[in-house]
């Protein structure tokens, strides 16, 4: 389907900032993108050489609502195809630091961890999270019936990248967006299960504080990995940087193996 541009009623909504962001020229706006690192290919096509993402520890200087302006607007391809194991197997140790991707997020996101002993540090038994979602306080423990009261969220659902571009993505690619660090937050079970795997168009976080900075998250993600927006999504998204202008872009940054805290 051939990609749509903003029309003229839909930019004015969006208040002069976000004209004056559209007109900035294409080569400072490529060199703001390029400091996302790892695979940065906002033509939307995929790049078959760049397929392993790059851990930054510093926030990228660009503003959101900048790179924001360079993302495609498409329709959503069909979801033909689709499967999780297209993103490779679950949770799988991608930077090589010897733990799985869900605990490496949730000794991230949790604070007062315990680790269970004899992991090398992996494996989280118990902690709290400050729940971006909902700004609730949730405590995790470890157990088949408790574990699910904190889940690991794609930011970017994986079946919405999918059917944005993902599916010209390598699978190693694939795998990478699908363990990125900058993709994958701890937060409220029942509120990520309602999510699923809609996008900003269907879904914002119920934690109305939280929405610019979940906005600015998911334009990192696409911009990263070159996938499109709907004009829906567009509209959305617009609508909420152009109230947070300032707002930055997040980026992706390396997991540590912790000893508790």
């Amino acid at each position: 389907m051939p990609s749509e541009r903003p029309s003229r009623a839909g930019l004015a909504g969006r208040g002069p900032l976000l004209i004056s962001v559209i007109v900035v020229s294409a080569g400072l706006i490529v060199a703001m993108v390029g400091a996302l690192s790892g695979v940065v290919n906002p033509s939307g096509v995929a790049n078959p050489a760049a397929t392993k993402t790059v851990a930054v520890q510093s926030i990228s200087p660009a503003k959101a609502v900048t790179v924001f302006a360079t993302l495609a607007v498409k329709g959503r391809a069909p979801k033909t195809g689709y499967d999780r194991e297209q993103f490779g197997p679950a949770w799988a140790d991608v930077d090589r630091n010897g733990c799985d991707t869900r605990n490496d997020v949730l000794r991230r996101d949790l604070t007062g961890y315990v680790l269970k002993e004899g992991t090398h540090g992996c494996v989280v038994l118990s902690g709290t999270l400050l729940d971006p979602y909902t700004a609730t306080t949730i405590a995790f423990v470890r157990g088949q019936t408790t574990s699910t009261l904190v889940q690991i969220d794609h930011v970017v659902a994986l079946s919405d990248a999918w059917q944005k571009g993902a599916q010209q993505l390598s699978a190693e690619t694939r795998r990478a967006l699908a363990n990125d660090s900058l993709n994958l937050l701890a937060v409220d079970g029942l509120t990520n299960q309602r999510k699923s795997d809609g996008d900003a168009a269907t879904w914002l976080p119920p934690n109305k504080a939280y929405r610019c900075p979940y906005a600015a998250r998911q334009v990192a993600v696409k911009a990263k990995y070159g996938l499109w927006v709907t004009s829906a999504e567009r509209d959305v998204l617009g609508r909420i940087l152009a109230t947070c202008p300032s707002e930055p872009l997040p980026a992706t940054t390396a997991f540590v193996l912790g000893g508790g805290r």
